[in-house]
């Protein structure tokens, strides 16, 4: 069963950092990129951040550039995103995704094959 599996969200102050996992399991990793994205109540789904599938290149959000890592460990089939200086702004669900051919510059949700059940980061004081 093909599966993606988000942990690391919770409660943070302004400030703080988070990082997030996604682990896979049903398929293999390695020849899928990744992509994180998430959704604020009331707003639609945006993309943050992909990565190629060797993990060689990566792209962000405008907004999140300098303080949010893509990063991926094949061997472990997890990818994760690192969240410094985080802002109530960035209060969202976030969710993981894989695709087989992704154009990560557009960081687009359709994309992507295979998405996990997101995990909740709220930043707050």
């Amino acid at each position: 069963q093909v599966q993606l599996v988000e942990s690391g969200g919770g409660l943070v102050q302004p400030g703080g950092s988070l990082r997030l996992s996604c682990a896979a399991s049903g398929f293999i990793l390695d020849y899928y990129y990744i992509g994180w994205f998430r959704q604020a109540p009331g707003k639609e789904r945006e993309g943050v951040s992909c990565t190629s599938r060797s993990g060689g290149a990566a792209y962000y959000k405008e907004s999140v550039k300098g303080r949010f890592t893509i990063s991926r460990d094949n061997a472990k089939n997890t990818a994760y995103l690192q969240m410094n200086s985080l802002k109530p702004e960035d209060t969202a669900v976030y969710y993981c995704a894989a695709g087989p051919e992704v154009d990560c510059v557009y960081l687009a949700p359709h994309q992507y094959a295979y998405w996990g059940q997101g995990t909740q980061v709220t930043v707050s004081s």
